[in-house]
């Protein structure tokens, strides 16, 4: 996991790997933090290398966006895998992290 803050003030976190049980506590505490500290207008989450997400993924995921929303900013998710945006449309997230709700066939929205 790395973190940077980019040239418009957004922080971008990187994760890698899986998003489960065994990695998630971590991940939290970094994604809170960022946004504690920071105070960003946009955390970005890069999760190009994200292969697996679970429920507590998704969790940790929602306690951003919620802690985010309480200093007045939001979570934005880069790239996720087909996997993980599923995850995401199945569970009715994928608007509020900024992802179409359909499948990303194009992948247009990469950025």
């Amino acid at each position: 996991m790395t973190t940077r803050r980019q040239a418009d003030g957004a922080i971008v976190v990187e994760l890698r790997g899986t998003l489960d049980a065994a990695t998630v506590s971590s991940v939290r505490a970094e994604l809170l933090t960022s946004l504690a500290r920071g105070r960003p207008r946009v955390l970005v989450v890069d999760l190009t290398f994200v292969t697996f997400m679970d429920s507590m993924g998704i969790g940790a995921l929602v306690a951003a966006h919620e802690a985010a929303r309480d200093v007045g900013g939001r979570v934005r998710l880069r790239n996720p895998s087909e996997f993980v945006h599923r995850q995401l449309r199945v569970t009715g997230l994928s608007d509020l992290f900024g992802l179409p709700s359909g499948s990303p066939n194009s992948r247009s929205y990469r950025f």
